[in-house]
């Protein structure tokens, strides 16, 4: 799944279609005539979290990349895309995704300070919400689209592993300081994140749990295991990750 920091990137690779007249457009997609759309302007491509905004002049169209979205700009698949826009200077097309309608200002739908990667993120308002679910899982803290919103699986193993708090920890046990340095790494990995997929880095370079067998460090076992009521899969080291409860 797409987390925050690629959706910003896939945001700032439409930007070349904003003000761009929609010549055809096809899909599926949950209450949309995609016939009315022919004709009218792109205004703005933004994001919140996991969310692509495609705001348009009377509705913004919400794309979520899901488990295996995935999207091809001037190009296509053989399959029959879920959206398809066409434009003058090119086409976007998106796979295997949820494409929904909305209406009215995304300024009363979102509040952009939950968003990782937003200027107006608030991690205050993070540490709050968090004291709100004391017998979660912080594993499931960190997927929670209203605290974090943006962050994925990769995120949040990364983080609890570099914060050093076994992802079964509860959230009303892990001492304050630690919550906060633990919403400050959210963020600053996040966008450590974007830099490194911009810049095409290895994995090897910014994954040092996620989808390892062995701690590269200390050659120490990395456990694999579906722990919360999001029933993810976690990434962590025994040794290296304090349990709270």
């Amino acid at each position: 799944m797409p987390q925050g920091p690629v959706i910003v990137l896939l945001k700032e690779a439409l930007q070349p279609f904003t003000g761009e007249i929609i010549l055809q457009a096809e899909g599926k997609g949950d209450s949309i005539d995609f016939a009315a759309l022919k004709g009218q302007p792109v205004i703005a491509f933004k994001s919140w979290g996991k969310h692509l905004l495609i705001c348009l002049p009377d509705i913004t169209i919400k794309i979520h990349l899901m488990l295996f979205g995935s999207w091809l700009i001037n190009s296509r698949k053989e399959l029959p895309p879920r959206l398809s826009l066409q434009f003058k200077k090119g086409e976007i097309n998106f796979y295997a995704c949820s494409v929904h309608k909305i209406e009215g200002s995304l300024n009363e739908i979102y509040d952009w300070s939950e968003d990782v990667m937003s200027k107006d993120w608030n991690s205050e308002n993070a540490v709050k919400k968090l004291s709100h679910y004391p017998g979660m899982m912080i594993c499931d803290a960190l997927l929670n689209q209203h605290i974090f919103s943006g962050a994925g699986n990769i995120i949040r193993n990364e983080v609890l592993f570099r914060t050093h708090i076994h992802p079964a920890s509860l959230v009303g046990k892990i001492p304050s300081d630690k919550l906060e340095e633990l919403v400050k790494e959210t963020v600053n990995y996040s966008r450590q994140f974007y830099i490194w997929r911009k810049k095409r880095i290895l994995k090897d370079q910014w994954l040092q749990v996620y989808g390892k067998n062995i701690h590269n460090s200390d050659k120490k076992q990395i456990i694999n295991q579906i722990l919360g009521k999001t029933r993810r899969r976690c990434y962590y080291c025994p040794g290296c990750q304090k349990l709270y409860n």
